[in-house]
């Protein structure tokens, strides 16, 4: 059994969830763990109903007035997926930046190293941000889709959203937005912000458990499935039904983790949670950003920043100051790349990356006080 810790990865998934999660999820095992879409009965009924509940209430939650164009999916990653592979055509031109998650680059590095699609990856600056001025000298007349995170997971970054969604409906491109390290916690309307596709886990600052998320598909994106299959009606026809959702959805859905992610909403104070997990990023930076042994990686100002941000103590190795903190201290965060190493490549981090600290809404200022410290010490014996 694991010992309680001070858990500060909540990038990666948030911790603890909420008690109602796990209640959910019993509930729906207990009680209505039938087959949804797959027939009449009472149990398929209302696990039919679990999954359209929480589709509705993601769609409100983003703005999304079309609930059906609302996908269910297994994380971010499977539905970047499910839109990169889906919206692209052969000899189509991208353009997405050294900001993005493996989940954007691997597809499309991918893509262009069997040229099938072209790619353009647009540097930041030395701060880590995104000069839209650079996207719109990246468009080329072939250019078809823009993709990049809304939040980094490196810095805690934010991206200037809305600025890059004009620039693609100004040029008649796809907006494809991974907002893994957003959604829950920072105001997403896919309206406001142009976007034509919006990629989301349900694990991270949603509350919810492993295996969901999401993927809305606004109707300028013209998709092709990603995968095919089951659907639970129309099983007569001959390939998949083209209606929304179920173009994008076969197989059977994760009812009973989207059961405990409709609880977990329920539990979802945005504003408050942003305004206190910048509060304790605040409190790391105040406190080492003087320190000549750590060096910080974070967002230029608070305001344009996620609860994250990444350090590095001088004479270590990202990797073994985390292992120190989760042996000695009893605090658990993230060494390493992050799945994101072209931005390490800019920070001048790679290959070893650096040590994340991602606090949640339970976070208190005394972990974070006892991080401080713990770095300090740490730094402390190689002085």
């Amino acid at each position: 059994m694991i010992t309680s810790c001070i858990y500060l990865d909540n990038a990666a998934t948030s911790w603890p969830k909420p008690a109602c999660v796990n209640e959910a999820m019993a509930t729906f095992h207990n009680d209505c763990a039938g087959g949804p879409n797959r027939g009449g009965h009472r149990m398929a009924v209302a696990a039919t109903r679990a999954v359209q509940d929480a589709r509705a209430k993601l769609a409100r939650l983003f703005g999304v007035s079309d609930s059906s164009r609302l996908i269910h999916c297994f994380n971010c990653t499977d539905a970047l997926n499910i839109a990169i592979k889906g919206a692209l055509c052969e000899g189509d031109h991208v353009v997405c930046t050294a900001l993005d998650h493996n989940s954007i680059s691997r597809p499309l590095e991918a893509m262009a190293r069997r040229g099938f699609v072209t790619l353009t990856r647009v540097a930041v600056g030395e701060s880590g941000m995104i000069d839209p001025d650079d996207i719109r000298a990246a468009i080329t007349s072939k250019t078809k889709l823009l993709a990049t995170v809304h939040g980094s997971n490196v810095t805690g970054v934010i991206t200037p959203a809305a600025q890059l969604g004009k620039i693609a409906r100004d040029h008649d491109l796809l907006f494809v937005l991974d907002a893994a390290q957003t959604a829950g916690i920072v105001d997403i309307n896919v309206e406001a912000l142009a976007v034509d596709l919006l990629a989301f886990p349900g694990h991270k600052a949603l509350l919810g458990p492993m295996g969901t998320g999401g993927l809305y598909v606004g109707p300028r994106a013209q998709m092709q499935p990603f995968r095919e299959g089951g659907t639970g009606f129309d099983s007569d026809f001959p390939t998949q039904p083209e209606d929304y959702p179920t173009w994008l959805e076969a197989g059977t859905p994760n009812a009973v983790g989207l059961a405990g992610l409709l609880a977990a909403m329920d539990e979802l104070t945005p504003a408050a949670t942003l305004q206190h997990e910048r509060m304790l990023i605040g409190r790391i930076i105040e406190a080492l950003s003087d320190d000549d042994r750590v060096s910080l990686y974070h967002a230029p100002s608070i305001e344009a920043s996620v609860g994250c941000l990444s350090f590095t103590i001088a004479g270590y190795d990202p990797g073994d100051v985390a292992a120190i903190l989760d042996e000695s201290f009893g605090i658990a965060v993230r060494a390493g790349l992050h799945c994101a190493p072209y931005i390490h490549r800019a920070l001048g981090t790679h290959p070893n990356g650096t040590v994340r600290v991602s606090p949640g809404p339970t976070t208190t200022e005394a972990e974070v006080d006892a991080l401080i410290a713990a770095i300090r010490e740490i730094a402390g014996e190689r002085v």
